[in-house]
């Protein structure tokens, strides 16, 4: 059943469409997932070097002990809009993952808005991650002894400028999404399995030298200046009420939520991998809810471990962990770390490229990005021009912004994304109650609705700043619709259809 053309810029996407099977082999991605795939892509994204320093760093400077309540929060208000993506996911297990959710339930314009913020989540912490790796490979190295020449020792683990770590984890992965959807995968397995040993090394060792007095008070009183960078509520309401907003108490432990939460940002991309799932509607909502709840699980044990290793005065918040390990005597930690780290923000680095790519493979299908990107390789059967566009602009961002300054950019791209998505599983309910759905949120509307107030408070927890560069990132994308997006759509009156005939693809 085809679409009915709309010249309105809230024309939907029928739910036929949006779960229809894509005829012509160069619009269908091959099933390359099962449900063990979908846990490991899981924390493959979600598992990286914040686990050995994101507990430390809000420990020392903002939360205290506390930072143990502030993983639990963030990780509650995730699994709240995990629900949400597992129910809108089922119902249609489409690559677009919250850019087609809204589509179908919302409308055009609302998906294009979506779809720029999933590309920013994505595309930015794609760069700010690779900027991460390089920083770690060399400090392993420099750990381990090894020397660099010195024309390439000033291009490696440097924050800013041109460097050249960052150019190989880009430009190396990228290619190895590019050509195979199932060697990136069974590469994947290797590294996430050898990531976790290394997290379990940190768990049991740290758990040897554990003392129970480093937490005594797991809520420090406000004390010390106040923080460096509020957020909006902070700076606002809270600010109103309490006064200046201080480091640790309770201001503190929520403060650092939102930081946090850049931890757990990636277990939406399962939902970007459903097309390729086997049984994606049964699928795909465990291996998001599965494989979210032991990121949780594992970022609060480590996040124990640190701060009942040392007292959180004492901490360094440039290597929390690796400190605490040489105080209590274990410094060959140091270098566990440092592998587990690198090994850890491979993996990342590799599943925000499959995620991107699939979004805008989505939105060139529906003729809002040029179609030549929903093209699939004839020899590969990858979206290998997506994949090699995504790489390039991350590599360009990487190399020329100082992209460790914007995380919080991150965060809020993701956390805009949930917005929509426990708002439409409230609206589908009502307007398409009839659809199959191979997981429903319990209790609904009042999970959505939670979700909802967690999404909400996050966001206003995110510095002023934050929320004035996305806001000129949507209008930049709202005017890119209107000039391109709006004419050239598969919905628009006169548009080439959004499913090509099989054979040649014809823009």
């Amino acid at each position: 059943m085809s679409a009915q053309r709309s010249p309105s810029m809230l024309r939907r996407l029928p739910i036929a469409d949006a779960t229809g099977l894509r005829t012509g082999a160069r619009h269908e991605l091959p099933q390359v997932f099962r449900r063990g795939d979908l846990i490991v892509l899981g924390l493959g994204v979600m598992i990286g070097a914040g686990v050995f320093s994101i507990a430390g760093r809000q420990a020392a400077a903002v939360a205290g002990p506390g930072v143990v309540l502030s993983f639990m929060i963030a990780g509650i208000a995730s699994l709240l809009a995990a629900f949400c993506y597992a129910e809108l996911a089922s119902t249609m297990p489409t690559s677009g993952s919250a850019y087609t959710f809204t589509y179908v339930i919302f409308g055009e314009v609302w998906a294009w808005i979506i779809g720029c913020a999933l590309i920013l989540e994505m595309q930015l912490a794609v760069a700010v991650v690779a900027r991460a790796w390089s920083v770690y490979a060399a400090q392993l190295l420099g750990d381990l002894g090894v020397r660099l020449p010195e024309p390439l020792a000033g291009m490696v683990g440097q924050s800013q400028g041109f460097d050249l770590f960052t150019l190989v984890i880009v430009v190396g992965l990228t290619l190895l999404v590019a050509m195979s959807a199932r060697v990136g995968l069974r590469t994947l397995w290797v590294i996430v399995v050898a990531k976790l040993l290394a997290i379990g090394a940190v768990i049991v060792l740290g758990a040897v030298h554990f003392d129970a007095a480093n937490i005594d008070g797991v809520i420090p009183a406000p004390v010390g200046p106040p923080v460096a960078q509020h957020g909006v509520l902070t700076s606002t309401v809270l600010g109103a009420v309490f006064g200046d907003a201080h480091t640790f108490g309770w201001l503190g432990i929520f403060a650092a939520a939102p930081t946090i939460a850049f931890a757990y940002v990636g277990w939406d991309l399962i939902a970007t991998a459903a097309e390729e799932t086997t049984d994606a509607p049964r699928a795909i909502p465990r291996g998001m809810i599965r494989s979210l709840v032991l990121a949780t699980v594992l970022y609060i044990a480590v996040a124990v471990v640190m701060v009942g290793l040392v007292p959180y005065d004492r901490m360094d918040p440039a290597a929390p962990l690796a400190d605490a390990f040489r105080q209590v005597g274990a410094g060959f930690m140091v270098h566990v770390i440092n592998v587990g780290a690198v090994l850890g923000l491979t993996t990342v680095v590799l599943v925000l490229l499959v995620g991107q790519t699939r979004v805008l493979f989505s939105m060139a299908r529906d003729g809002l990005l040029p179609r030549s990107l929903a093209v699939l390789s004839p020899r590969y059967h990858t979206p290998s021009r997506a994949t090699l566009v995504t790489g390039l602009v991350a590599l360009v961002l990487a190399e020329t912004v100082p992209v460790l300054t914007l995380e919080q950019l991150v965060v809020i791209g993701a956390l805009f994304a949930f917005l929509f998505t426990a708002a439409g599983v409230i609206t589908m309910r009502r307007t398409m109650p009839e659809l199959p759905r191979g997981f429903r949120v319990p209790l609904s509307p009042v999970v959505p609705m939670l979700s909802l107030a967690a999404t909400l408070w996050l966001m206003l927890n995110l510095q002023l700043m934050t929320w004035l560069y996305f806001a000129a990132w949507m209008l930049a994308g709202f005017l890119a619709y209107l000039a391109y997006g709006r004419r050239r759509s598969a919905l628009a009156p006169g548009a080439p259809p959004r499913m090509p005939d099989r054979g040649r693809h014809r823009r």
